[in-house]
């Protein structure tokens, strides 16, 4: 199986593990996961597999952070 088509299976199942644990998510859980495939996308098409974790690593830590934001904005935490 292609690396990609690996990486792209794995995404699609923490995404629906995501939808899937709560019924009413915040913001800063949807920005995590999206943050986290979003960098995971971006440090697979840049580099191998050191880049892809980085990545998404990176994009989960920022998700978050624009989430958590957003929630406080909206007085939900």
């Amino acid at each position: 199986m292609n690396y990609r088509h690996l990486l792209c299976a794995a995404a699609s199942a923490a995404a629906l593990g995501l939808v899937g644990c709560s019924s009413n998510p915040t913001n800063a859980q949807v920005g995590t996961g999206v943050g986290a495939v979003a960098g995971g996308l971006v440090g697979s098409a840049v580099g191998g597999t050191a880049a892809t974790v980085i990545g998404a690593g990176a994009g989960a830590l920022v998700g978050h952070e624009v989430g958590e934001d957003r929630d406080r904005r909206q007085g939900r935490r």
